[in-house]
């Protein structure tokens, strides 16, 4: 479990770049915010002149589609929040104001690193009030063809087992288990970058989406060739991504999760998915403040949530 009391960032820090999906220019500055305050995201810029705040919750996804997205499209949205998200729960910050002038938050190189490497200039605050904790009490899972996503009790900590199965053989099947805490996180998770394949950019970009990818924001992929020239940051970069956007999806539980998020061929859509079933059932989970006395965890009770259709995500 990581420290009992909640963080906030020692001071303001700004980003700027371009959306992968828009290609519009955005820029952020993070904000630190009081205790219990979570994540919110403060949309600027907006066509009636005035600033919308957004929270950073399971229930204010309004579209997953190759990315996580957040708001209301038609009023105030943001788009790609999951590895700056990631970056927050990976490092443990608990209460932050997002400020973003767009629609989409910037790609950066396509990782968490550059949202890591911003917290680390102003470092984090602990605050008075005390850390809570979401504990899940029985299995909870959701199905989608031969993919799976699914949340299951553990006694501490968080645990992620995520495996992927592409065709390419440049990929294949891969897997990987992590324990997440800052230290890992950053060495292990925080710089894999997106990745995608060439044959299907045009498709994408008639479907408005990948019109900022480029081979400083992305692994691009051509059959079985990986074309950026400085080739991959690890030799499976691509399970490390999938497991990034997981651990930035699942944030928006709200509170760090104390248990195993397992998935198979998973994506944006199931990670998100498999909150909402959580949460729709109110005995698979609790909120526990950190040091306090834990439930019980009741072993052997499986949920299984029903089936939800479409083709895993492919970044």
């Amino acid at each position: 479990m990581k420290s009992s009391k909640q963080t906030t960032l020692g001071g303001k820090v700004t980003l700027s770049g371009i959306g992968v999906h828009s290609n519009r220019p955005a820029r952020i500055i993070l904000h630190p915010a009081h205790s219990n305050s979570g994540i919110v995201f403060l949309r600027t810029g907006l066509e009636d002149g005035g600033d919308r705040k957004i929270q950073a919750l399971w229930s204010k996804v309004s579209m997953t589609d190759l990315c996580t997205v957040i708001g209301d499209p038609s009023r105030a949205a943001v788009s790609t929040i999951e590895h700056l998200m990631a970056a927050f729960s990976g490092m443990g910050v608990d209460n932050v104001i997002v400020e973003i002038d767009g629609p989409e938050m910037p790609i950066m190189d396509g990782s968490a690193r550059p949202f890591v490497e911003a917290i680390d200039q102003v470092g984090l605050v602990t605050l008075a009030a005390p850390r809570r904790h979401l504990k899940i009490l029985k299995t909870v899972r959701v199905e989608r063809g031969r993919a799976f996503s699914e949340l299951r009790p553990s006694a501490q900590g968080f645990r992620l087992d995520v495996e992927i199965d592409f065709d390419a053989e440049v990929i294949g099947r891969q897997r990987k288990v992590v324990d997440l805490e800052p230290g890992k996180f950053r060495k292990d998770i925080a710089a894999a970058r997106t990745f995608g394949f060439v044959h299907q950019v045009e498709q994408l970009w008639k479907a408005g989406f990948a019109l900022g990818s480029s081979l400083e924001n992305s692994v691009a992929l051509d059959g079985n060739r990986i074309l950026n020239p400085e080739g991959l940051r690890f030799a499976d970069e691509f399970v490390r991504h999938k497991m990034l956007d997981a651990v930035g999806d699942l944030a928006l539980a709200g509170a760090p999760i104390i248990g195993t998020y397992q998935s198979y061929c998973g994506g944006h859509k199931m990670n998100v998915s498999v909150l909402e079933a959580l949460f729709a059932d109110t005995t698979a989970y609790t909120f526990v403040e950190a040091n306090a006395p834990q439930p019980v965890v009741r072993q052997g009770l499986h949920a299984d949530i029903g089936m939800v259709a479409a083709a895993p995500d492919l970044t």
